[in-house]
């Protein structure tokens, strides 16, 4: 062990998951913080307690003497004033518990480029212009990320810890049962399509699917974090955490189409969302389940339809810069088809997909 003691709230996410990997590779001493039991990371100590509740987080982690906290973890609401009520709430209630120990050194929050584009309700509607830089303003809407963001530099000026916030784009990588996986998504979509015979049609808008854009993997948020969260030159910094290309839709889909050894048939004649196509998911998941011997997950528990289809339908363009990043030492790059290619290689390999 290298001293450092980690708390990561989400623990069982895309984020958490992966940053928890790269923790214990390093030497940490790792506690990971989840409602209640279900996945279990070896060499993580799991603990349980639900961050909107006061007394239950504080039951759960003011002992422990966390040097470092991973706040990875988000709940969707209805409206972005419930986002903010509820995800403010979750974060507040966290610095209070780790308020007790007083052990606190650094805090890492991890939101995203809604900080650019805006809340759902509002989303993409007057964006900051691209490649969206750390150094531009905050859109004169509200959004519960800025809420955190404040939470943080309070609690931070108040109790003496240093901060760092990760702003990633969409993430790629090993979790199951995420709200927001895209490339588990699309391995269930390409697996259907591969099954029943049909074209891998592209779900989204026409400018994303010509446009510039980027992605996160999960591997690099990971380092990325960890980076920041011991690195001088990452201490009371936001930073953008993408993986460092850049491409376009139609070129990656044709890769994804042929790892698949599915048609691609070019961008269809209007917008073709997954959510209302893949009402019966469950079912034909089923059936390739049995088929292929796969662990018995529904379509439903590790596909997210709605969040791929709220990122590929968007009508701006949508890239980071990580030039603050690679200023400040931080000069990892992942190349964006292996990311996906990767996942899928797992996802084989630990029979979820066929």
């Amino acid at each position: 062990m290298n001293g450092k003691k980690a708390l990561i709230i989400g623990v069982t996410g895309i984020g958490g998951n992966n940053i928890a990997h790269e923790l214990l590779q390093d030497g940490w001493e790792v506690y990971g913080l989840s409602r209640k039991p279900g996945i279990i990371i070896p060499g993580v100590h799991h603990v349980y307690g639900d961050v909107l509740d006061p007394a239950s987080v504080s039951a759960a982690i003011s002992g422990l003497g966390a040097t470092h906290l991973f706040f990875t973890t988000w709940s969707r609401q209805d409206t972005e004033a419930e986002n903010i009520k509820v995800n403010g709430a979750m974060l507040q209630n966290t610095l209070d518990a780790l308020a007790i120990s007083k052990s606190l050194e650094h805090a890492v929050l991890i939101t995203g480029l809604k900080h650019y584009l805006g809340p759902f309700e509002a989303y993409a509607s007057s964006p900051a212009e691209t490649p969206f830089k750390e150094s531009q303003g905050r859109l004169p809407i509200e959004n519960f990320y800025y809420t955190q963001e404040d939470i943080l530099f309070k609690a931070a000026a108040e109790q003496g810890f240093t901060w760092s916030v990760h702003r990633p784009h969409t993430m790629i990588g090993w979790a199951l049962g995420n709200a927001m996986n895209m490339g588990v998504t699309l391995a269930v979509y390409a697996s259907i399509c591969k099954e029943l015979g049909t074209p891998f049609i592209f779900p989204g808008s026409k400018e994303q699917y010509n446009g510039v854009t980027d992605v996160t993997d999960a591997r690099i948020l990971a380092r990325h974090a960890v980076w920041s969260a011991t690195d001088p030159n990452g201490r009371n910094e936001a930073f953008n955490t993408v993986n460092g290309d850049v491409f376009r839709w139609r070129q990656l889909w044709r890769l994804l189409a042929d790892y698949f050894g599915v048609v691609d048939p070019g961008y269809p004649a209007e917008t073709s969302p997954l959510e209302p196509r893949m009402g019966n998911a469950n079912e034909i998941w089923e059936k390739i389940v049995a088929k292929y011997d796969l662990k018995p997950y529904k379509a439903s528990e590790i596909a997210s339809w709605w969040h791929t289809d709220a990122d590929l339908g968007r009508q701006v363009e949508t890239f980071a810069d990580m030039g603050k990043s690679r200023k400040a030492g931080f000069k990892d790059v992942q190349v964006t088809p292996d990311s996906f290619t990767d996942l899928f290689d797992r996802l084989r390999n630990e029979k979820i997909i066929p």
